[in-house]
């Protein structure tokens, strides 16, 4: 969530990328004007009417599409809700009946309390931080008095989303709360770096789902969710085009699948933290490398956790990585994407530099 003087502020994406960057869509949102619905002249209906002119005819009944669509909605939108900080708004899931609500990390930023208001209610209830874990940019709150009748959302297998696939996104864009948007499973498998700074943590996060589905600022933390009232992702990013001055680019949105999403929920239920991220690591710290130029060539490795991965496979503090299996690393920041791309268990080749030779290890990746 960003700042409520500054809503929808573009943040690039990783290091001054030449394609789209991507911007945090779980931003604080003020609604300074009143919005304006459609008007119509009662006058006009009445001429309409006594001059003979034929009637438009009802909608037929037997839209098959429109009625999924109605359907997905009656049953998914009331598992969705609007989290109010003391910085702004965003979005959250009912996730069980003790009123665990999941969310994005950076929609709870630095909060311990919040203010949820569910989608057939206009109550506000009170909630509290249960855990956040910004390296996956998830959390989840709970209300302090769970009313009767909440109704958790389910959650699709986000390993069977394929493209193509029809999605509607649910939220609180620009505060307009419980709005719905649609579009389609655009790609699977995306990597994406998201942006740092304010309350977001600049998360790499593997896997994500992305969709034409409009996700604006106040959709992070929402549903997306398939045509079986299933939820496939949560709704985090929003991408922007730099060549547009930093205007969203029409379509492009991201958001973190639902295997991630359960899997970092129940551990922070059950234990307030993460302890199996289901992320790849190579069990060392590191930093960018800079060459005789002063330009970045690859992660250089500042220390080998004793018994991970990279010491099992005779990594050492002072090698210079400058490549996972096939892709070329210039940077940490490319280092953190390619192992987000993976899982552990995996078994790679990394390539690296030591007193100027090029050297090679297979590796298998532990977890985060």
């Amino acid at each position: 969530m960003h700042p409520k003087k500054e809503p929808t502020r573009p943040i690039p994406a990783g290091p001054r990328p030449t394609g789209p960057r991507l911007l945090l869509s779980g931003s604080a949102l003020v609604l300074a004007a009143a919005l304006v619905s459609g008007c119509s002249s009662s006058g006009s209906s009445s001429s309409a009417g006594a001059s003979g002119s034929p009637s438009t005819p009802a909608p037929s009944s037997g839209n098959q599409l429109q009625d999924d669509y109605q359907k997905v909605i009656a049953n998914v939108l009331p598992s969705v809700v609007q989290i109010t900080t003391a910085s702004g708004l965003g979005s959250g899931i009912v996730y069980d009946t003790k009123g665990n609500i999941i969310t994005n990390a950076h929609v709870v930023g630095s909060a311990k309390t919040f203010t949820v208001t569910l989608a057939n209610s206009s109550k506000a209830l009170a909630a509290t931080l249960v855990g956040s874990y910004p390296e996956s940019d998830l959390a989840v709150i709970k209300l302090d008095s769970p009313p009767s009748g909440l109704k958790p959302a389910a959650f699709g297998d986000s390993g069977k989303v394929e493209v193509g696939q029809i999605t509607l996104a649910m939220g609180s864009p620009l505060g307009l709360s419980s709005s719905v948007t649609q579009g389609i499973v655009s790609a699977t498998g995306r990597t994406v770096s998201e942006p740092k700074g304010g309350d977001s943590p600049g998360a790499t996060i593997g896997n994500m789902v992305q969709t034409s589905a409009a996700i604006n600022p106040g959709n992070s933390g929402g549903a997306l969710v398939n045509l079986s009232s299933q939820v496939i992702g949560i709704n985090t990013l929003a991408a922007t085009d730099p060549d547009m001055n930093g205007s969203a680019a029409p379509g492009i949105g991201f958001a973190i699948p639902s295997a991630t999403i359960t899997n970092i929920a129940d551990q922070l239920i059950k234990d307030g933290k993460v302890t199996n991220s289901g992320r790849a690591a190579l069990g060392i710290t590191a930093r960018t490398y800079f060459d005789a130029d002063y330009q970045p060539a690859g992660a250089v490795v500042v220390g080998v956790t004793a018994g991970g991965p990279a010491a099992d496979a005779g990594l050492q503090p002072g090698d210079v990585i400058t490549k996972i299996g096939d892709t070329t690393i210039t940077n940490l920041n490319g280092l953190t994407t390619a192992l987000a791309a993976l899982q552990p268990g995996a078994k790679v080749t990394v390539t690296y530099q030591r007193d100027g030779a090029t050297k090679t290890a297979e590796v298998t990746l532990g977890s985060l």
